[in-house]
């Protein structure tokens, strides 16, 4: 299976669209000095592409930031120092000859001249169309959808999820890929950006292209560093194709960062952190909602949230990094008796409250938690220690334990993931250490979009990890994403891998489609390409 070739009209629209370029404001209001224009500038504004998310049944929003000069050190944009009227457009149709809601926002300076409109008062399950215009400035289009109704139980959801995007490692092919693939939803699990200074190396198969700023710890760094990403054509057009769901995880600050505890030593990092964190929402479609708040001398971002899909879905997106405990053992892959402790807890007891509360309350047939961190049981060790990762569920085991307790009661608890650079799928036990224990969930985990480069084909149990860890069922060392498709019979999961991310226009191919049905945890396989007898070439 190949998701190249596949497009429709609608979708190279978008995405030449894309390509071409180099309601309400949901923006905390306050008063302030800076003047309000009305003038549009002298060059497109919209070279940063547009984005929606988010969906409800009767709306979503429609995400833009204005930027003439995009890579200006002071991560400005090239903008002056003032509020531009921004007009926006939906439409029933692509050539938006059927306008259903009009408005004005303006974008203000002290958020990087972003703009986030809230629609609400749309018809539930259908698709619409938007853009932005300033002066004779139009914005490319964007495609999205409004959720279905709370009392339908729609036929099909298809939906794209991915993680972990370095710029320097690869070309965003498997983002044009996604767009192609034409979901109905996008998943981004985190790892967005990459914090790091020019040149960071991927050592598998050298950088293909590289940062242009340096390492991100101010505003503007992250300002600049989201600008040189978003510049990227077939990011734009993912973001284009449809409403995306976003998490963040830790590159979007710093590696493995932990609440307020940064991995390296760093005075700076509380200031370092409310930039990175400020410079996220400023750059995806999010509602106000999740805008930054201060308190106790930190922000913070309410990101977990919980998006309906009818009766058929509910997801639950998690934050497993601003609440978190710091990794214990000095993080790693560790003999931790502290990773059991029940005082610790990866989400924030808040947070954790929130999600149980939700499962309990589930009506939906099926209940997927986005999130970002491997969840199942990875146990290093082949003897009768146990090693495992710090980072991960892992090592906040009790936590683990009382989500898992809190979804006894659901129908179809499936958890994805990002953040390991590898395609993983694997049966949640109770009990990871019983070889014998019943499934009573599922995880799908999906490899970097780039990070770490080409990787290479690998058969599905050839991970060490397989040996004393009998729940794992699936491992490719390969870069992709996993595309599936949701009835309320089952959810059928396609891990869809690149050859080459070191060069441009690969084709996604199927690796391995799993299948999981209704009632019945644990993905089961359904084909796995075999791997091949010879070498194959690289792309010319």
């Amino acid at each position: 299976m190949s998701t190249s070739g596949r497009a429709s009209r609608r979708t190279i629209l978008l995405l030449g669209s894309a390509a071409a370029v180099g309601g309400l404001l949901g923006v905390p209001a306050k008063a302030h000095a800076i003047r309000r224009s009305t003038l549009a500038p002298r060059t497109d504004p919209f070279t940063l592409g547009v984005a929606s998310g988010d969906p409800a049944p009767d709306g979503f929003v429609i995400w833009t930031r204005l930027a003439c000069s995009p890579l200006d050190e002071d991560g400005r944009g090239g903008m002056a120092d003032q509020t531009y009227e921004v007009r926006w457009q939906v439409s029933a149709d692509d050539r938006f000859s059927r306008v259903v809601a009009t408005g004005t926002a303006w974008a203000d300076p002290s958020w990087a001249h972003s703009v986030h409109v809230e629609l609400a008062g749309l018809e539930p399950g259908r698709e619409y169309f938007y853009r932005f215009r300033i002066g004779g400035w139009y914005s490319p289009m964007g495609r999205t959808r409004t959720a279905p109704r709370p009392t339908e139980l729609p036929g099909t959801l298809g939906f794209a999820f991915m993680s972990c995007a370095e710029y320097e490692h690869g070309w965003f092919t498997g983002y044009r890929r996604v767009a192609e693939s034409e979901p109905e939803l996008v998943l981004h699990l985190g790892d967005y950006i990459y914090e790091y200074a020019p040149h960071y190396f991927n050592a598998a198969s050298g950088n293909v292209r590289d940062h242009t700023s340096p390492e991100t710890r101010t505003l503007g760094d992250y300002r600049r560093r989201y600008a040189q990403y978003k510049l990227d054509p077939d990011l734009q057009g993912a973001h284009a194709v449809a409403p995306w769901l976003a998490v963040p995880d830790d590159h979007e600050v710093a590696n493995n960062w932990a609440g307020l505890v940064p991995m390296k030593p760093d005075l700076a990092f509380p200031s370092r952190r409310d930039a990175a964190l400020r410079a996220y929402w400023e750059n995806m479609p999010l509602r106000a909602a999740a805008a930054p708040r201060s308190g106790f001398g930190v922000s913070t971002l309410r990101l977990y949230r919980r998006i309906g899909w009818g009766r058929l879905a509910t997801f639950h997106l998690l934050d497993t990094r601003q609440f978190r405990d710091d990794q214990a053992c000095g993080g790693g892959y560790r003999i931790c008796p502290q990773a059991l402790d029940p005082a610790r807890t990866l989400l924030g007891f808040e947070q954790e409250r929130w999600l149980l509360d939700g499962l309990a309350g589930s009506t939906a047939r099926w209940d997927v938690l986005g999130q970002q961190v491997f969840f199942s049981q990875r146990d290093k060790n082949p003897d009768a220690s146990k090693s495992t990762s710090m980072d991960a569920w892992d090592g906040y085991a009790a936590c683990r334990g009382r989500v898992v307790d809190g979804w006894a009661r659901v129908r179809n608890p499936v958890v994805l993931t990002g953040d390991v650079h590898s395609h993983w799928a694997a049966d949640i036990k109770r009990d990871f250490d019983d070889p014998h224990a019943a499934a009573v969930g599922s995880e799908l985990v999906t490899t970097s979009l780039t990070t770490g480069g080409d990787g290479a084909d690998s058969g599905p149990d050839a991970h060490p990890f397989f040996a004393n860890n009998p729940h794992l069922r699936f491992h490719n060392n390969q870069r992709g994403f996993v595309r599936a498709t949701l009835t309320a019979a089952e959810l059928t999961a396609d891990f869809l891998t690149l050859h080459r991310v070191s060069q441009p226009d690969a084709e996604a191919l199927l690796k391995a489609r799993f299948i999981i049905a209704d009632r019945v945890p644990g993905p089961r396989l359904s084909y796995l390409r075999p791997m091949p007898e010879e070498p194959v070439s690289p792309l010319v």
